[in-house]
């Protein structure tokens, strides 16, 4: 239970307000998403936005893309507790396909970031592409439990495996902006899967 003074934001809220931004930021990204922008979509004052983010805009979106790190760790545990750990990757792959058209629009919000920070803000930049590293690690260590059950016969190395996953999913997350279709995604998915079928 969080315990706060009267008038600040609890942890839950900042969690909230958090949440809101990161679809701003999404949408539009960095460089565009003005202050007016977040207030609107929390929702609040500018006095308590820079109460719970001294930091402003850059601190939110610290925040913002470190709730996507979370989100991946999540997954990372589900896969650690699967006996088919592809299985669940080449889901969660299939799954962009069926997404709605908003989503294929934004792509992914860490990919963006990666793109957008460079030459801009080098700290941003390499926050990104940590977590892109990091998701990069999950693809390896779930490749490697494959072809410890024998369930994968590939003869790459893991890490470079791995590594094609993450350009897959960073190559992908273009294609759908220029082929917002289902049929043509899971197509071009199910023929980057045999790679590691």
């Amino acid at each position: 239970m969080v315990i706060s003074m009267k008038g600040r934001p609890t942890l839950f809220e900042n969690t909230e307000l958090v949440s809101k931004a990161q679809q701003i930021f999404w949408e539009k990204g960095y460089t565009a998403t003005s202050l007016n922008d977040l207030l609107t979509a929390t929702g609040v004052g500018s006095g308590s936005f820079y109460n719970s983010f001294k930091g402003g805009k850059k601190e939110v979106f610290s925040a913002a893309i470190q709730q996507r790190r979370e989100a991946f760790n999540d997954f990372r545990k589900i896969l650690e507790r699967s006996e088919f750990p592809l299985a669940l990757i080449k889901d969660f792959f299939r799954s962009i396909a069926k997404a709605n058209q908003t989503d294929h629009f934004r792509g992914c919000i860490i990919a963006n970031t990666v793109v957008e920070m460079t030459f801009i803000d080098d700290e941003l930049e390499a926050d990104a592409i940590r977590i892109l590293k990091d998701v990069e690690q999950m693809f390896v260590s779930a490749i490697e439990r494959e072809k410890e059950f024998g369930h994968l016969q590939n003869p790459l190395p893991s890490q470079i495996l791995g590594r094609y996953l993450i350009t897959f999913w960073c190559g992908l997350n273009t294609l759908r902006r220029i082929y917002p279709d289902e049929k043509v995604l899971a197509a071009q998915v199910e023929m980057q899967l045999e790679v590691i079928s």
